[in-house]
C-alpha cells in the first residue's frame, strides 16, 4: 500500500503541519483524528489497516491530518472566542491546503469527510458548513454541542462554528438543497455516551427535510473496536 508522509508550514496556522496519505486511486477520503489527535493516530489503532485492502485495491485514497483542539477547543488558557478563531483558522487549512493535496491524488467520486469521537464532531462541524465541498460525511462516536468547551462564552463566531445553534435557523433554499445533496451518517456505538448527540443532531437533520442515516451499533461503545467495524461498513468496496 503506498504510504505517503507530507509536512509543510501552514500561513494560515502559523507552524508546521503534518499528514500521511495512504493509496495510489480512488475516491478522496479526509479522516480527521479524535481529540488532540495526531496525524499517525488512525494508523496505530488500525482505522487504515482495517481498510487496507479497499485501499491497496485503489477504491479509496486517504488522508489522515493532524489536529489543532489543544490549541482551539481545548486550550483554556485562551478566550473562548480565540479558542474558535483558531479552529476556524484550522477549517481553513483543511479546506484550502489538505483537500487540495488529497484532490490532486484521488482518480474522482465525492470527497468523504469522517473521523471518529472528536474526529466524529469535526466532520459535522465543518462538513455541514462547507457542502458543496464535502458530498458524504462519516462520524463514528461523535458529540455535536459546544458548550463545554467555551465556559458558557456566546458570541456569532461561537454561533456559526457550532451546527446544534445554527441548523435549526437555516432557511435559505439554496442551503438546504445543498446540504439535501450531502450523504449523512451518524454512526454510534448502542451504549456510547454520545448516542443522545448524535440522535438530537439526526432528529434536527430531519426537521430541515435533510436525509440521514443514524446507526445504532447495538451492542457497541465508545471504542477503537468498534470504530474499525464501523469504517469497514461505511467505506465499503
Amino acid at each position: 500500500m503506498n504510504r505517503e508522509y507530507h509536512r509543510w508550514y501552514s500561513s494560515r496556522l502559523g507552524r508546521d503541519m503534518e499528514v500521511l496519505l495512504f493509496g495510489h486511486s480512488g475516491e478522496p477520503v479526509l479522516l480527521l483524528p479524535t481529540s488532540r489527535g495526531r496525524f499517525y493516530q488512525a494508523e496505530d489503532f488500525g482505522l487504515i489497516g482495517a481498510i487496507a485492502d479497499r485501499i491497496q485495491a485503489g477504491r479509496y485514497v486517504v488522508v489522515c491530518p493532524d489536529s489543532v483542539d489543544g490549541e482551539s477547543w481545548f486550550n483554556t488558557s485562551i478566550h473562548p472566542h480565540d479558542r474558535v478563531a483558531r479552529h476556524a483558522a484550522y477549517e481553513q487549512y483543511l479546506l484550502h491546503e489538505v483537500v487540495p493535496l488529497l484532490m490532486s491524488r484521488s482518480t474522482g467520486g465525492r470527497l468523504t469527510l469522517g473521523g471518529c469521537s472528536f474526529g466524529g464532531f469535526h466532520t459535522y462541524n465543518i462538513g455541514l458548513r462547507h457542502p458543496n465541498t464535502f458530498r458524504r460525511l462519516v462520524s463514528m462516536g461523535g458529540k455535536f454541542e459546544t458548550a463545554d468547551f467555551l465556559d458558557g462564552h456566546q458570541d456569532d463566531s461561537v454561533y456559526y462554528h457550532s451546527c446544534m445553534q445554527w441548523l435549526p435557523g437555516v432557511s435559505d433554499a439554496a442551503q438546504l438543497a445543498a446540504l439535501r445533496r450531502v450523504e449523512m451518517v451518524l454512526a454510534v456505538g448502542e451504549h456510547d455516551f454520545c448516542r443522545p448527540s448524535n440522535e438530537h443532531l439526526s432528529k434536527l437533520l430531519w426537521s430541515k427535510d435533510i436525509n440521514n442515516h443514524l446507526a445504532i451499533w447495538w451492542g457497541g461503545t465508545h471504542d477503537w473496536p468498534v470504530w474499525r467495524e464501523m469504517i469497514q461498513h461505511y467505506l465499503p468496496w
